[in-house]
């Protein structure tokens, strides 16, 4: 059944599904040893979901149109009766297109896993230069085929000691 964390049902799906997001993007996180037991079940399953399908998927070669940009990363424009209209040029690219049971695998994964906004640290252009980070690509194309091979145990805890408030027993959870 689970711990509860001294939470409601919610709250606590909410909690876990954070953590496991924050583990997946940054390899690592600092939380509690009841939690992070938790979270170490969750992620485990995660990865064992993408590690069979890493590599489930076809290539195909679409022709898509893209705005020209000049040096400063700003669309060209040009008059057409009398409006200014973007110029657009035709690029050939290659794209991975899912194959039934990745796409499920990256369908359970998404259940699971929040989406991930990378800020940049200085303050300007933070709004502007702000990324989306696609975790479940991660999943497949980074993680999966590091631990192709290994039969479990994706996550390590290790004990940190008693957190200065309330004593209670802190942990580094990592993946492998």
């Amino acid at each position: 059944m689970g711990r509860k964390l001294g939470r409601t049902a919610s709250q606590r799906k909410a909690l876990l599904r954070n953590q496991v997001t924050a583990l997946i993007h940054h390899g690592r996180i600092v939380t509690t040893a009841a939690r992070a037991e938790e979270v170490q079940k969750i992620a485990e399953h995660v990865i064992a979901l993408a590690i069979p399908e890493r590599d489930n998927y076809t290539t195909q070669k679409v022709t898509v149109k893209v705005a020209r940009k000049d040096k400063d990363n700003k669309r060209i424009k040009e008059e057409k009766d009398g409006k200014m209209v973007a110029v657009y040029d035709e690029v050939e690219k290659e794209i991975k297109k899912d194959n039934p049971s990745r796409l499920h695998a990256r369908m359970q994964i998404m259940r699971v896993l929040y989406p991930v906004t990378d800020v940049p640290k200085k303050g300007a252009g933070r709004k502007r230069n702000t990324k989306k980070v696609d975790l479940v690509a991660k999943l497949f194309d980074e993680i999966a085929p590091k631990y192709a091979d290994r039969k479990g145990g994706y996550t390590r805890i290790v004990k940190i000691g008693p957190r200065k408030g309330d004593a209670a027993m802190e942990v580094l959870i990592e993946l492998v």
